[in-house]
């Protein structure tokens, strides 16, 4: 099972509130103004700010 699509439309970045987009892989959610990726875990967002993962210029 995935995440909800209806869930996916509302979430926002908890940071700046900015809109997140699926990783390829539907792995996580990344937001690119904040350059973060939310893990999503048993397809649960994690959408804590201090377990966020800063993505690096390769990303």
């Amino acid at each position: 099972m995935a995440v909800n699509p209806k869930l996916l439309e509302i979430l926002v970045c908890p940071k700046c509130k900015g809109d997140l987009l699926l990783t390829e892989n539907s792995d996580g959610l990344i937001c690119e103004a904040c350059r973060l990726k939310y893990e999503i875990k048993d397809d649960i967002p994690i959408m804590l700010i201090d377990e966020a993962i800063p993505l690096d210029s390769r990303d």
